[in-house]
């Protein structure tokens, strides 16, 4: 007869106790507890650098089924500071899976919980806002309630956190373009995906990943035909350095696409505001309007902050790179969702549309970002 995994207890900072059964490494974790809503996509999810410091709560019910491989990873660990799941799977039923779930977090040591009430998080969540939460498990489970509860509160908010120095690559990487090469372009790795690397290959880039500490010098050394800011974790409002970098690129009229963090941080470059959200957008089920075209996409979401900027019309860029417009909002709440530059080659997107788990309805803007790169070296001669 198997045994009951050991017990473990969730604690958020405002004192609510959730308590279950230990799933995946036992021990403590601490972070920002946020909600995902896809209801697939979990390896994907897990292996996004962008949830480095979150512990996240998988609302659909029953996760693992399908196991874990080596071809859906999108970096190479997994990143979530803690993971909490309703309804395990017992068994693996997919014939690409060469593990289960529960061993691959055990094998990364991260922390999880499962047999709690995750819709009731969800909506506790969904009304307080994202807080800082604990998972304890193993000896640590053992503590009393107040013990539990002074541990979360000292740990450190988001808000004012630079996550991407713990995400990004140390040295360069280089991805071969496939097909006709357009140039070599320069990520700057904030914690890129690998489907990123892949969409960026696949147009013709020959893609050079460089850590989040490059200097211009670093990106102009490899002659670069365009500059891309990839997705990442923590508050863009403590990352002068890399905004400071993204200027000298808007200067020089490189042309520019950033995603998720890559968004925020081309907001603070054009001089804009950023702010934390409530509870952010998590999931790959968000809908947004692409003004230029007047089509909903469904889209991938995971931020917790966001740029702003006036919804309507074109905009002076307080820092005097032209005219700027908010070119696609979310349709939940409002939020930027993208900004464009009418008078520099740079955009920008919140979400993410490489969306390896899917949906591809915003896999267009890579084909955008190229054709903005053509146009560029066209003018350029």
């Amino acid at each position: 007869m198997t045994s009951l995994p050991e017990p473990a207890v969730l604690v958020l900072e405002d004192g609510t106790r959730h308590v279950g059964r230990a799933y995946g490494a036992l021990g403590t974790t601490l972070g920002e507890v946020v909600f995902a809503t896809g209801m697939s996509g979990y390896q994907e999810t897990l292996t996004d650098p962008s949830y480095a410091g979150q512990i996240v709560l998988q609302t659909a019910p029953h996760i693992g089924n399908t196991g874990m491989n080596d071809e859906d990873p999108e970096s190479r660990r997994i990143w979530v500071a803690g993971y909490i799941v309703r309804d395990p799977s017992r068994v693996v039923s997919n014939w690409r899976a060469n593990a289960s779930l529960d061993e691959i977090l055990i094998q990364d040591g991260i922390v999880g919980i499962s047999g709690i009430d995750t819709r009731a998080i969800t909506r506790h969540i969904r009304s307080a806002g994202s807080m800082r939460g604990g998972i304890f498990s193993g000896e640590a489970a053992g503590l009393d309630a107040e013990e539990h509860l002074r541990i979360v509160r000292e740990a450190p908010e988001m808000a004012g956190q630079n996550l991407s120095s713990q995400v990004s690559v140390e040295v360069a990487t280089v991805t071969t373009a496939l097909g006709e090469k357009i140039g070599n372009l320069a990520v700057l790795d904030l914690g890129v995906k690998q489907a990123t690397i892949d969409n960026l290959a696949a147009r013709g880039f020959e893609v050079h990943v460089l850590p989040q500490s490059s200097t211009f010098a670093d990106i102009t050394a490899i002659d670069p035909v365009a500059v891309f800011y990839s997705n990442g974790p923590g508050d863009p409002s403590a990352s002068d350095a890399q905004v400071a970098v993204l200027r000298e690129v808007l200067d020089a009229k490189l042309p520019y696409f950033g995603i998720c963090f890559g968004n925020q941080l081309f907001g603070r470059a054009l001089g804009l505001g950023t702010y934390k959200l409530t509870f952010g957008h998590r999931g790959i089920n968000q809908p947004v309007l692409d003004k230029a075209t007047g089509k909903v996409e469904i889209t991938a979401h995971n931020h917790g902050f966001a740029v702003e900027a006036p919804l309507e019309g074109s905009f002076d860029s307080p820092e005097g790179y032209g005219k700027v417009e908010v070119s696609h909002v979310g349709l939940n709440d409002n939020v930027v969702e993208g900004l464009r530059a009418l008078d520099i080659p740079a955009f920008s997107v919140q979400y993410h549309p490489e969306a390896a788990a899917g949906p591809h309805d915003a896999n267009y803007l890579f084909d955008r970002f190229r054709d903005l790169v053509l146009a560029s070296q066209k003018d350029a001669k």
